[in-house]
Order: structure tokens, then sequence, then C-alpha cells
């Protein structure tokens, strides 16, 4: 086991940016090179682009869609786009639109083929941004740190849903690790003007509150400012940090507005927008999407990270008891810039528990700072459990079975980690590999149906993947099931003003705030080629009357294909989190039970 570093060693780790490059350490056991270090992260994130399912239908619907739109012609439409409250960025799907765009001009290109090349593109810069941030890590904390952060990352599952993700909080992620590696790399001097840009550039492009992950390094940087007050020209040099970091971000914000002026054909700030809805609604905001108990991010995180999230939670605790043991030999002010970089986490866990609509991609832009503190606390765990007095408690424990604890422990959290990974993938990936037979990713292949066929969807409308799954001209339509919320609509596919992408501007009908239901979404079943359902063999319960089985209608439907999928009801809790093999070594009530995932074709008469 690793030695603590000595008093001196840990005085020099955190000290002010004019003398923290003076002093180089040595080479550690624990250091990983950047470019072996950017293939792990790569192989995790190419690996989530391939298998992982469309865990949120905003995924599909807020983004996949519009996307879909702008390069194809043709979209499902959701009230946040609609010029008459513009909350969604299209500086951000622009970007997205350019990456599948580039994949049509390469050979055997399909729309299926699109959709994973835009996934493929994010595992890349998503590595690029860890692999940055783990280097900065590295020199500025512990190389052993840093190759704790690598493990936490790679091994969770909840790298593996947001990693390639397409959303905001995903993008913010990128952006956080970018903006943190930048305020925490004090190597040439203090790096706050960049930290701030690229913490607006979450903000701005994604999600507008991620860019309050930089609070913590705004108050060091304003504590440099306190200290140096007797110093004018350091006193000046913070000053135009921080002004020269806040005239960056009111470019990119003006930016941005450009770019959605153009297409909501009105002055619009997304941000604002953004805010307002969430903060200022008067309607009821995000809380009428539902809303959930304080203790959901702390499962959803134990499920997502297991050992990592304990580790993190604690390391803050753990950090202040190391300092409190060694007071005598460290000091506390060399404990300065540790908090710093602890506070994101749990600044970030603490304002958005407080909330009460609660979703998963929530946490995505605090990942970074999650992995980050898992790192720092396993760090001071190993320091403490690899002490070799005798005198101590812990010294008496032979190394070898020390070596054998923290290896079965990190192996056990693997397991648990690749378990969850597994079971997700193998319970909730039927959309994605459901739409072959129509022919939307084969190319020159044509599959069934023909122009302007529907695909319908009931019960199972938030399952839908996006129209890349759909052939050239075959659109996705709604049918009455026992939903009462407001569904997407369509982009008007009319040709007017300048002619390019007039639905983005064109007043909509149909669209609200309130979650409100709008029955012109609704097609009559009739008008339906092909239709997607659900079935589960094992319910007995009454079937509602606008959700029966059509899968069993083998007088109106055939079965096309089927896709095995978990029955989360009749399924034990733990069987529903983590992957369980069905042999009889499982007790049966721990068995994960199945339905299937249907497309269905209407019979001809």
């Amino acid at each position: 086991m690793a030695q603590p570093a000595p008093a001196s060693a840990q005085r020099r780790e955190f000290v002010h940016p004019e003398a923290s490059h003076a002093k180089k350490k040595g080479p550690s056991a624990f250091a990983i090179e950047p470019i072996n270090a950017f293939y792990a992260f790569l192989a995790a994130n190419v690996i989530a682009a391939l298998f992982a399912p469309i865990q949120d239908c905003d995924e599909t619907f807020n983004y996949w869609e519009p996307t879909h739109y702008l390069s194809h012609g043709y979209g499902l439409q959701t009230w946040e786009y609609s010029p008459e409250f513009s909350i969604r960025s299209w500086t951000y799907v622009v970007f997205h639109v350019l990456i599948g765009n580039f994949r049509r001009l390469l050979p055997h290109s399909t729309k299926v083929s699109e959709f994973y090349f835009v996934r493929y593109v994010l595992a890349f810069i998503c590595a690029i941004c860890q692999v940055l941030f783990f280097r900065v890590i590295s020199f500025t904390l512990n190389p052993r740190i840093g190759l704790f952060f690598l493990l936490a990352t790679i091994m969770s599952p909840g790298n593996f849903h947001a990693s390639t993700a397409y959303l905001p909080s995903s993008f913010a992620m990128y952006a956080s690790l970018l903006g943190a590696a930048a305020f925490m790399n004090w190597r040439g001097g203090v790096r706050t003007t960049q930290g701030i840009l690229w913490f607006a550039v979450g903000g701005i492009f994604g999600w507008p509150f991620a860019a309050a992950l930089c609070f913590p390094f705004l108050v060091e940087e304003a504590l440099f400012l306190v200290t140096a007050a007797s110093n004018r020209d350091r006193t000046l040099e913070s000053v135009l940090r921080v002004a020269r970091g806040g005239l960056f971000a009111t470019l990119i914000l003006l930016g941005d507005a450009g770019i959605n002026t153009f297409f909501y054909k009105k002055f619009v700030t997304v941000p604002w927008n953004i805010v307002k809805y969430n903060i200022f609604s008067s309607t009821g905001g995000p809380n009428l999407y539902g809303t959930e108990p304080w203790t959901f991010y702390f499962r959803n995180l134990l499920i997502n990270f297991n050992l990592w999230f304990v580790l993190a939670l604690a390391s803050l605790p753990l950090f202040v008891l190391q300092k409190v043991i060694n007071a005598k030999r460290t000091g506390f002010s060399s404990g300065l810039r540790t908090v710093v970089f602890m506070s994101p986490f749990y600044m970030w866990l603490t304002i958005f528990t407080l909330q009460p609509h609660k979703e998963e991609r929530f946490m995505y832009p605090a990942y970074p700072f999650l992995a980050l503190n898992a790192a720092m606390g396993l760090h001071i765990v190993l320091s403490t459990f690899g002490n070799s007095d005798p005198k101590t408690l812990v010294g008496k424990i032979p190394a070898k079975l020390k070596l054998v604890v923290v290896l079965f422990t990190l192996s056990l959290s693997l397991g648990i980690g690749l378990a969850r990974i597994v079971g997700v993938y193998q319970g909730y990936s039927a959309p994605l590999g459901l739409y072959e037979p129509l022919g939307a990713g084969v190319a020159g292949e044509k599959g069934l149906g023909a122009k302007g066929d529907s695909v319908c969807f009931g019960k199972e409308w938030y399952r839908f993947p996006s129209s890349y799954f759909l052939p050239r001209d075959m659109h996705a339509k709604f049918i009455r099931s026992e939903f009462r919320g407001l569904l997407p609509g369509e982009f008007s596919e009319a040709k007017v003003g300048f002619g390019f992408w007039s639905g983005t501007w064109l007043p909509t009908t149909g669209l609200n705030d309130q979650n409100q239901e709008d029955m012109s979404k609704y097609v009559d079943v009739r008008q339906c080629s092909f239709l997607v359902d659900t079935q589960y063999p094992e319910r007995t319960d009454p079937l509602p009357p606008n959700e029966p089985d059509y899968v069993a209608d083998t007088e109106n439907w055939q079965v096309v294909k089927c896709e095995p999928f978990l029955d989360a009801a009749n399924t034990h809790l733990l069987a529903r989190v983590l992957w369980v093999p069905n042999t009889p070594l499982v007790p049966e009530k721990l068995r994960r039970k199945w339905g299937q995932h249907c497309l269905l074709q209407r019979k001809r008469k």
C-alpha cells in the first residue's frame, strides 16, 4: 500500500498560483499517460454510444426530432419550440445537425447511421474533455487521485447514460470538465478567464443552471482579490481575469441570441426563457411533469455510482477529519483549494434535492465533480488504511490482506456497475432495434411499407427513439391512450418566407405550457399502417379501454418483429435495478419478468 505523502509535500500541494508551478513532483507509480487514459475514456463512451438506450423521452422529442426536422424536413415539435414560448436553443441543435449531415457525405449513409454517427462524435468529444480534466487532476492533486477519477468515471453506469446522451445537461457536463480543468490548472498562471468561458459555453448553449457550478471557483478568485488588496498589480490582474471572462460570456450569449433570432424570427434569449419558466412561471412550471421525494437523487446516484457515490458524500468529512488529526503537521490553510474542488458536487446535490421536480439528467453536469470527490475520498481512505506503523491498529493488518480488501471492494463496485449497465441494456434496448424491417438503416434496400405510411404509438409514445429510425417520408403519429398530458405536434413543412425551416417560426396551434391535452394530436387507429405496442403476458389486471392488447388482435394486425422488454411492474426491485441471470440458482421471485415490444403491420382486408 502507498504511504501518505510527507508533511512538507502536503504543505506544497495547495499554495498560491504564483508559486504552485515552481516545483515539480517526481514520477508516481500511479501515473497514467494521458493518451492511455483517453483510450480508456473513449472505449467506455463508444460502448455507451453503441448500446445505451434512450432513457428520457425529452432526448427524443426535444433534440433528436428538431435535428431530424432541420436535416430531413419533417419531425415532431414540442411546445418548447413553439415561437410563443421559445425555451429551447436552436444553436445547440445546429451543432448536431452539422455532425449528422457530415455523415450523409460519406458512403452507405442512412438515417440510422446518422443517429449513431452523432453518438460516436459525442463519445469522442466527451473523452477529450474527460482526459483534459484527468490530466489536470493528476498534476494538480495527485496521480493516484487521477487514476481513481478515471476508474470512478469509466466504471459507473452514470457515465454510460450521460456520456453520449443528446441532452443539454450532457453538453453542460462536457463544459464543466473543461471549465473545472481551467480553474484548477495554475501551471503558467491563473486561468479564471478560460474557466468562466467554458462554464458560460455550457450554460448558454447547453443548460443555464449548469453555469452555477463555477461559483466555488469564483469564490476562490474573490479570496485572491481580498488577500491581494494591498498589491495593486495583483488586484488589477484578478479584476481583469473576471472581466474578460464576463465579456466572453456576453459575446457567447449574443451569438446564441443571434442564431435563435434567425430561427424564431424574433429576438430571443433562450437561457433567460428557461430560467424564467423554471423559476418564475405562474402556470406551475416543471412541477407539472411530476415531483419526487427528497431521497430521489440519493437513490439514483447510489444505483448509478454505488461505492463511488458513498465516497463522494464522505469526501469532505474525511478530509476535515484528516486535517484535524494532522493539524500540527500540515495546518489548515493548505486545504483551502481542496475544499473549493469538493464544493461543486455538494452545492449541486443540495440545490437540486430541494427542487420538487427531479430527473436523472439534472445530475449530469455534476458527474465529473462526483467522480473527483470520490477519487479524493478513496485517496484519503487508502492513505490511512496504508499506514504501516505497528503502534496503530491499522498498521498491524498485513499488507497483503489490505491489498486483498481493496481489490475485492473495487472489483465488487465494478461488478455492480456492469450488472447495472447490462441490466439497462437488456431490459430497455428494444426500441433501438425494433424498426429494422422498415428499412431506414439499410442503404439502398427497400423495407416494409410505402411513402406516406404512418407508424402509430399509443401507450408506448414515450419509447419512440426518433424519426431517424423510420424510412424517408414515413411519419410517427399518436393514437389515444390513457395518457392525458400534452403530446408533441409536428413542425410545419410549409415553404414560406426564405423557404428555410419555416416550421421553426410559423405560429403553432394546440401547444401550451400547462401540459394540457390537445385532441388534435391524435389520429384514428384506422389510419395507421404500422403500430408499436408492448404486451405483458404475466399481467392479469383488466386493460384500460384506450389501451387494448393490439398484439393479440390478430384479426387486424400481424406481428412484424418483437423484442424482449422488461416487465418492470412484475419484476423484483433488485432485478429491475441490476441484471439477474435467468437460472434455477436464482429464486423465481428474484428473476426478471418479460413482455415483448412489438412492431405490428395492419392486415389488408
